[in-house]
């Protein structure tokens, strides 16, 4: 396959800063669309997908589109396909669709709550008839308080029964899908450097997997991979520049400080989970500057040698501005910089991210783990092949 052909096609909605639309392209994916209402995440797509090599060709048939997903006409916006979209032709539609409604961290008003998207994605299920649909959430979603709600969901795909609104049975004779798997996964199993649990729903059409089994991604690490070994590169690159001149010696015992404190934190949990990072979160555009998360993230950041009560200017920022001394060195540590939060978060280090400090920070705070997204993504390609490859031998 050449980089001008598409194996499998893709839409995501909900695209946020890319964290799932880069897991599913190094899975095989090529996107034909990628939906963010975010101006600033929308910016950071696009930026990548002109700058970046890997991304060819998305810059020549991938529709950026900055709008709601609620306004998304996917028959009427793909401008760039060439030839229109055709019903059921797609490979894959997915979307991590807003978190708040289930969050544990919220008040969990579930389909009561205006940002509860799931309603709309399976309208748009049903307009695309995608041969594959891939649905990422938090794990609070698997909560027993959402039963109902997710007995609805998969009615709407599958067919069955449900308890409606009003308390009484309902029936949907479904989309003609089947759910696959809903289940949590935890993205330390997958390379991910933090904990941080992700309910993913999988669906495959039914004409599509007959007679072929579905497999769910299992761990590809059997330990996880630590604070420690994930930033200590980029911890040397910041700290480094200031090994000479007036700042040498604080700035020595600061990083070999570091180094300690999130190696002790590894060596102390091996076999419980290491020395990973707590959830990040992406914070709330209500309030002020981003910071590590509430109280109790701020702690478990502190073990590992690192200030969770800002972020940190990249390294040009901090000699330009000055800002070692809040930045690097801190009684708590060295606060993280976004570049250091994205690898936290498994993004790859040639992903670039646009907007203020502030405005990067959310981006990689509300993303999914690319890793985590590319096992899926392996998962579903291959029933697709496995389809492909029982259509060519009845052809």
């Amino acid at each position: 396959m050449t980089s001008t052909e598409a194996e499998f096609t893709s839409i995501e909605i909900c695209a946020g800063a890319g964290g799932q639309a880069i897991g599913l392209h190094e899975a095989g994916f090529k996107h034909l669309a990628l939906v963010e209402i975010d101006r600033h995440a929308a910016a950071t797509l696009r930026s990548n997908i002109e700058t970046n090599p890997k991304w060819a060709w998305e810059r020549q048939h991938c529709d950026v589109l900055e709008m709601d997903v609620n306004d998304f006409r996917p028959y009427e916006h793909l401008t760039k396909k060439g030839s229109p979209l055709q019903e059921g032709e797609l490979d894959l539609l997915a979307g991590g669709v807003p978190c708040p409604p289930f969050s544990h961290a919220g008040k969990q008003l579930g389909r009561d709550d205006e940002r509860d998207l799931f309603p709309r994605m399976l309208e748009l299920v049903k307009q695309l008839k995608p041969r594959a649909v891939m649905i990422e959430n938090v794990r609070g979603i698997k909560d027993p308080k959402f039963s109902d709600y997710r007995d609805w969901i998969t009615a709407r795909l599958a067919g069955g029964s449900y308890r409606a609104e009003d308390g009484s049975e309902a029936y949907d004779s479904g989309l003609g899908y089947k759910i696959c798997e809903w289940d949590v996964l935890e993205a330390s199993d997958f390379g991910v450097p933090q904990l941080r649990p992700r309910a993913i729903l999988v669906a495959i059409r039914e004409d599509v997997l007959k007679g072929i089994t579905y497999k769910w991604p299992t761990s590809t690490h059997e330990d996880p991979v630590s604070v420690a070994e994930a930033l200590q590169s980029t911890m040397h690159e910041r700290y480094e520049l200031y090994f000479e001149g007036e700042h040498a010696e604080r700035a020595r015992n600061a990083y070999a400080q570091w180094q300690a404190k999130a190696a002790a934190r590894d060596a102390e949990l091996k076999g419980k989970g290491g020395g990973i990072a707590p959830t990040l979160v992406g914070g709330s555009k209500k309030h002020g500057g981003a910071d590590l998360g509430p109280s109790r993230a701020k702690a478990a950041w502190k073990q590992l040698g690192v200030s969770g009560l800002g972020v940190a200017n990249d390294i040009k920022t901090c000699v330009a501005k000055g800002s070692q001394e809040r930045d690097l060195l801190g009684p708590d540590g060295p606060m993280l910089t976004v570049e250091q939060a994205a690898i936290i978060q498994g993004f790859p280090r040639d992903w670039d991210f646009t907007g203020g400090k502030t405005a990067q920070y959310r981006q990689v705070g509300n993303a999914f783990p690319p890793p985590v997204a590319t096992a899926v993504g392996e998962s579903v390609i291959a029933v697709l092949k496995a389809h492909r490859e029982r259509n060519r031998g009845q052809a």
